[in-house]
């Protein structure tokens, strides 16, 4: 059965027809909307399903829309996640860092931080506690702590102050003269060494070679053995 012309609605035969926009056409049926030029299957354009010739095609036009806040806020967030803004924002931002103010609580912090760092590191915080309880433990066998007279036990690495060879003790040395590049110090209390790197010594001794190796802890030389290793700091004074 022959379809009808989309044009004139009459039955278009096959040497005659032209099926294009989804519609049967005669060839003189074909033609533009508006002027009516009759159009082929080179030179028309379809807009709505009808033919039209290239001077009368409709031509888009784009809907201005006032810039509203709302509007804004939409294009600028559309903006913000495109990939592309993205990936540019990135390029842009990467190896640049925020400025900080240097004021005095972050300086603080700052050197607290370095501080704990540097004691976990040297193994500082283990032989402070081990000064602490030597600190103690001199309070504890000091003549106020004891006025009927202290233990005579004797403790690894505390100080023997009431032990039987404190009794024995030779008078303090006299301090020799010194050269202008030494420096003496001399031992205000009694010391026995609690690990292989330190040296033991009587109060009155004195001390040369003295060199600040961590926090509460000094090398130096023992004038009267001539033993050289570690000495607790506050256990000693200058001459």
């Amino acid at each position: 059965m022959n379809p009808n012309c989309a044009r004139c609605n009459k039955t278009v035969y096959p040497m005659e027809k032209i099926n294009c926009l989804d519609k049967f056409w005669h060839k003189l049926c074909f033609n533009c909307e508006v002027c009516k030029m009759t159009l082929n299957m080179k030179n028309y354009k379809g807009y709505g399903k009808k033919p039209y010739c290239s001077a009368h095609y409709p031509s888009t036009k784009f809907t201005s829309v006032a810039d509203t806040p709302e509007n804004l806020r939409l294009a600028q967030q559309t903006k913000s996640q495109s990939h592309v803004e993205y990936q540019k924002d990135f390029v842009t931002d990467k190896g640049k860092y925020t400025f900080i103010p240097d004021d005095p609580e972050t300086e603080r912090h700052k050197q607290n931080t370095k501080i704990s760092s540097m004691v976990e590191y040297h193994g500082l915080k283990e032989k402070h506690n081990q000064m602490e309880e030597r600190r103690k433990s001199i309070t504890d066998h000091s003549p106020a702590a004891h006025p009927n007279g202290g233990s005579n036990k004797e403790k690894l690495g505390s100080v023997f102050d009431w032990s039987d060879t404190a009794d024995k003790q030779p008078p303090p040395q006299p301090a020799p003269k010194a050269t202008p590049n030494e420096q003496y110090q001399r031992a205000m209390y009694d010391y026995r060494a609690a690990d292989s790197d330190e040296i033991s010594f009587r109060e009155g001794d004195l001390f040369t070679d003295i060199q600040l190796v961590a926090q509460g802890w000094v090398t130096a030389t023992n004038q009267r053995t001539g033993q050289s290793g570690m000495v607790p700091e506050n256990y000693i004074a200058p001459v």
